[in-house]
C-alpha cells in the first residue's frame, strides 16, 4: 500500500514520544531528525554507485538496527553510524547519542535509544517504494516535525524554523518562478537555520539552481545539512558560522560573494550582533554607504549584508520586525538612504504572533537592484489582519498567502489592504514607512443615527451601503423596505420573515441558480481531467493547478469572495485530497483494502498480542461503496437501528417507572437477565401470592430485554453482512468505477457541499445586516421613555401596596 502523508507524520511523532520527559523539544528534536535521515538515505542510496550520498558500508540502518538492545548502545551509535556519515557527508556537528544527562543511563538509555530505533523501522517507513518523486513526501515530513517541535520549544528556542507559509510567500515575491534560472542562478540565505526558507525558494524555481546558506548554530546548520539532503538538494552548500563576524562566502579579502537571489528571516532585533566585529570599519563595507546600525539593534545590519550581497541585478526579501519602519535615530538615516536608493520595491506587513521566537508582528523587505532609481515609489501591504489561530501561535491560511501575492503582482491598490505609495509622500512623513500611516486597516466603524434613534426609522444610507445585493435583486429592496420619512425606511416585512423572504425572492432565487450553473460548468471541466490522473502525476503540481483554475474561475464573481472558495479546495486538500492524489501517483486508481491489526504491548513492553481491528480503504471509503451499491441494505440496517433504539427506551422507561423507592427494581445492584430470572425463580420456589404484580413486571422487563437481545442481534448480522457484502465489492471494482466514485462521488460532491455554503454565507450577511438595522431604530428614544415611565409607575404602584413608599 502506498504511504499516506497523514500516517508518515504520525509514525514520526510517535518517535518524539519515546524522547518526551527527558529533554527540551528543542533537543529531542536533533536525535528523531537524524535518524529520519539515516533512514531515508540507507532506503534511497545504501549500496547504489555514484549516489548524490555517501551510506558508508558499516554505517547504514540496517547496521543501526543491529545494535538495539546493546549495553553500549548510545556509544556505538556515535562511533559506528555518525562519525562515519559526518565524515563522508560535510555533516556538521550531530547529536550525541551517549549523552546520558539527556538519554539517561543504563537501561534506560538502552530502551529509549532501541524503543526510538523501532519506530523507524516501521513498514509503512519504508522509503524505497512509498514516495512520489518530485514532491519531496520526506521532505515535507521534516517540514511537518520542524513545525511542531518549534512550537513546542517555547519562546526562546524556535527561532530554527521559519513558518513555512511566510517562507512560501517570500519565494513567491521574488518572482524566481517567471523568471530564466539554471544551475548557475544561485540564491543565499545569510542566517538559514534548518533551511526551509532557502528550500521554499527552490520550489518556486522551474529548474534546478545552486544553494547557499550560512548558520550560526553548529547544531541548526547540520540540520540545514539534513534537510538539503532529504529535499535533493545534496549539492546545497551549508556553512557554520556567524555571517555578520565571518562572513563565509567571500571572493577575496574584502570581498562579499554575491548572489542573484538572497532571503532571509534574521534574528529580531539582535543586540550582540557586533560582536567580532568593528563596525565603524567593517572589512567588508556593508555600512559605508547607507550608515551603521545600533549598537543594540541588530536588524539593519543583517539587512545591509543582504543589500551587499546581492548582485547588481539581484532581488531579496529580508523578515525584520515592524520597528524597522519608523525606529529613530541611527535606523531612520539608513532608513532614509535605502529609500532614496530606491532599493525597497515593497513592504508587506503581516500579523503578529507568526514566528515561534516572538509574538511581536513582523514585515516582510523586498528588494530590487534591478529596478533600483531614486525617488522610487513603494508598494505596501498591509496584511496583518489575514490569518487564522493554530493553537498558540497565529497563522497564515493558504487564501492569505495567495491574496499577498496576487496583489503584489498585480500591484493592485485594494481599500484598507495594498496601495502604491509615491516616494514624495514618504519623504513627506519623513521617510517614516509605519503602515499605518499610508494604509488605514481598520474595518469602518458602524456609524449610530442620533435622528434615527430618536425619530425612528431606517437610515437610507445604511440600505444604500448594500448597493453589491440591490445590483444584483433591485426589486428585493422594495420587498424589503418602504419608505418612512425623507431620508429613511422602514422594515416591510416580520422580522422573523426576513431570511425567509430573501431566500424565496425570485431575483435571489435566480442569483443561486447562476452561482450553482457557474459551479457545476467548473466541476464539468475538471471531472475528466481529475479522472485521467496517472501514476506520474505530480501532487503539488496538480493542486496548484486545480486550485489557481478555481480561484481565476471566481474572480469576477459578484457577492462571492474568490479566496473563500479557493480556501475551501485547500482546506479539503490538506484533510483528505492529498493523501488520495499521492496514492495515484504511487500505484495508481487501486482499490485494495487494508487490514487494521492493533499491536497489544505486553507487561515486558514488547509487542504482544495481535488484535484484529477491522478494514479500511483509504482511496475508496467503505461508505462510498455502501451508499452507492447497498443502498437498500443500508436502509434496511437504519430500520433495525431505530427499532432497537424504541426497544431500549422502552426498557429504560420500564426501570426507571420500577425503579423507586420500595419499588419492584429498588433491591437491585444491577438489573441484568440474569438477576431477573433468579428472582423469578424465587417467587416461584416461595409461592408468594402477594407477589403477582412484581412477577407481571418481571416477565414483561424480561419480553422487554428479549425484544432488545432480538433487535440487537439482527443489527449485529445485518451490519456484519453489508461490512462483507463491501469488502467483497472492492476486487470487482473496475478502473473505470474507481475513478467515477472517488472524482464524482467523494472529491467533488465534498466540493460541492463546501461551495455552496457560501452562497448560504451570501444570504446570511444580508439577513443579519438587515435585522441589525432593523432592531437598532426599531424602537425611537421616546417610546422607550415612555415605556420606562410606564414601567416605573407600575413598580411605585407595587411598593405603596406592599407599604413603601418611593419618592
Amino acid at each position: 500500500m502506498a504511504l499516506r502523508k497523514s500516517e508518515l507524520y504520525s509514525s514520526l511523532w510517535a518517535g518524539c514520544d519515546e524522547l518526551r520527559g527527558g529533554m527540551d523539544a528543542s533537543q529531542y528534536k536533533d536525535y528523531v531528525l537524524v535518524l529520519l535521515f539515516i533512514k531515508y538515505i540507507s532506503d534511497k542510496f545504501a549500496g547504489q554507485p555514484y549516489a548524490p550520498i555517501e551510506v558508508p558500508k558499516g554505517a547504514s540502518f540496517a547496521d543501526l538496527v543491529a545494535l538495539k538492545g546493546r549495553t553500549d548502545i548510545g556509544d556505538q551509535i556515535n562511533k559506528k553510524i555518525i562519525a562515519p556519515l559526518k565524515q563522508e557527508n560535510r555533516l556538521a556537528d550531530l547529536p550525541d547519542f551517549n549523552d546520558a544527562t539527556k538519554l539517561g543511563s543504563g537501561k534506560e538509555m538502552v530502551d529509549r535509544l532501541t524503543n526510538l530505533i523501532a519506530i523507524f523501522e516501521r513498514p509503512e517507513l519504508n522509503f524505497s517504494k512509498n514516495r512520489a518523486e518530485g514532491d519531496d513526501i520526506l521532505g515535507d515530513a521534516y517540514e511537518y516535525l520542524m513545525r511542531h517541535f518549534a512550537t513546542e520549544s517555547g519562546k526562546s528556542k524556535g527561532q530554527f524554523y521559519t513558518p513555512a507559509e511566510v517562507s512560501r510567500v517570500i519565494a513567491q515575491l521574488l518572482g524566481i518562478r517567471k523568471a530564466s534560472t539554471g544551475p548557475d542562478t544561485s540564491v543565499y540565505d545569510p542566517t538559514c537555520g534548518s533551511g526551509s526558507l532557502l528550500l521554499k525558494v527552490v520550489d518556486e524555481a522551474r529548474t534546478k539552481v545552486t544553494l547557499y546558506g550560512q548558520e550560526k548554530d553548529a547544531a541548526t546548520s547540520g540540520l540545514a545539512r539534513m534537510n538539503m539532503i532529504l529535499h535533493d538538494n545534496a549539492t546545497a552548500v551549508v556553512l557554520q558560522g556567524n555571517t555578520l563576524a565571518d562572513p563565509k562566502f567571500t571572493e577575496g579579502p574584502g570581498v562579499l560573494k554575491t548572489f542573484d537571489y538572497v532571503v532571509a528571516n534574521p534574528p529580531f532585533s539582535d543586540k550582540r550582533w557586533g560582536t567580532g566585529l568593528d563596525a565603524e570599519h567593517d572589512p567588508f563595507g556593508r555600512f559605508s554607504t547607507y550608515g551603521v546600525p545600533p549598537a543594540k539593534q541588530g536588524d539593519y545590519a543583517y539587512l545591509l549584508h543582504i543589500v551587499r550581497s546581492l548582485k547588481s541585478t539581484g532581488r531579496g526579501a529580508c523578515i525584520l520586525p515592524h520597528g524597522v519602519l519608523f525606529r529613530g535615530n541611527a535606523e531612520a538615516v539608513i532608513r532614509a538612504q535605502l529609500v532614496k536608493h530606491g532599493l525597497i520595491q515593497a513592504i508587506i506587513g503581516l500579523p503578529a504572533n507568526l514566528f515561534y521566537g516572538t509574538g511581536i508582528p513582523a514585515c516582510i523587505l523586498v528588494l530590487d537592484k534591478a529596478g533600483a532609481v531614486s525617488g522610487r515609489d513603494i508598494f505596501m501591504i498591509d496584511a496583518s489582519r489575514g490569518f487564522i489561530k493554530d493553537g498558540p501561535k497565529n497563522r497564515l491560511r493558504e487564501r492569505d498567502l495567495h491574496q499577498i501575492v496576487d496583489v503584489f503582482e498585480r500591484r493592485a491598490e485594494v481599500p484598507r489592504y495594498a496601495r502604491k505609495v509615491t516616494f514624495e509622500e514618504i519623504r513627506q512623513n519623513d521617510f517614516n514607512l509605519n503602515l499605518p500611516r499610508y494604509i488605514d486597516s481598520q474595518t469602518p466603524e458602524d456609524v449610530q443615527d442620533i435622528a434615527g434613534h430618536l425619530q425612528g426609522g431606517i437610515p437610507q444610507a445604511d440600505i444604500d451601503a448594500l448597493q453589491p445585493y440591490w445590483a444584483l435583486c433591485p426589486t428585493l429592496r422594495k420587498t424589503l423596505f418602504r419608505p418612512s420619512r425623507a431620508g429613511y425606511v422602514e422594515l416591510a416585512v416580520a422580522p422573523a420573515a426576513i431570511k425567509a423572504t430573501v431566500h424565496a425572492h425570485p431575483e435571489f432565487v435566480a442569483f443561486t441558480g447562476r452561482m450553482q450553473a457557474h459551479f457545476k460548468t467548473w466541476l464539468d471541466q475538471q471531472s475528466a481531467g481529475l479522472k485521467a490522473l496517472k501514476e506520474d502525476v505530480h501532487p503539488k503540481d496538480f493542486i496548484a493547478t486545480l486550485a489557481d483554475g478555481l480561484l481565476a474561475h471566481y474572480r469576477d464573481q459578484p457577492l462571492v469572495d474568490p479566496y473563500a472558495v479557493y480556501q475551501h479546495l485547500m482546506d479539503y486538500w490538506a484533510a483528505t485530497l492529498q493523501d488520495d492524489v499521492y496514492m495515484i501517483a504511487a500505484e495508481g486508481w487501486k482499490a485494495e483494502v487494508r487490514q487494521l491489526v492493533e499491536v497489544k504491548k505486553g507487561k515486558d513492553g514488547q509487542a504482544g498480542k495481535s488484535v484484529d481491528r477491522g478494514w479500511v480503504n483509504d482511496l475508496v471509503p467503505k461508505a462510498l461503496i455502501v451508499a452507492h451499491y447497498f443502498g437498500k441494505e443500508q436502509a434496511a440496517i437504519d430500520g433495525l437501528a431505530v427499532a432497537l433504539e424504541a426497544a431500549s427506551a422502552a426498557l429504560a422507561e420500564m426501570e426507571e417507572e420500577h425503579g423507586g423507592e420500595d419499588a419492584v427494581f429498588s433491591g437491585y445492584d444491577k438489573i441484568n437477565k440474569a438477576a431477573v430470572d433468579e428472582r423469578v425463580k424465587e417467587i416461584g420456589r416461595e409461592a408468594d401470592t402477594d407477589a403477582a404484580e412484581e412477577l407481571a413486571v418481571l416477565k414483561r422487563w424480561l419480553a422487554l430485554a428479549a425484544d432488545e437481545a432480538k433487535c440487537k442481534k439482527k443489527l449485529k448480522d445485518a451490519e456484519a453482512a453489508l461490512d462483507a457484502a463491501a469488502k467483497a465489492k472492492y476486487p470487482k471494482l473496475s478502473t473505470a468505477e474507481v475513478r467515477s466514485l472517488v472524482v464524482d462521488e467523494k472529491w467533488l460532491a465534498a466540493l460541492r457541499a463546501a461551495i455552496h455554503g457560501e452562497m448560504e454565507r451570501v444570504s446570511q450577511r444580508l439577513t443579519q445586516r438587515v435585522k441589525e438595522l432593523a432592531e437598532r431604530y426599531e424602537t425611537p428614544l421616546p417610546q422607550l421613555a415612555d415605556r420606562a415611565a410606564g414601567l416605573e409607575a407600575r413598580v411605585k404602584a407595587h411598593l405603596l401596596k406592599m407599604g413603601f413608599a418611593w419618592a
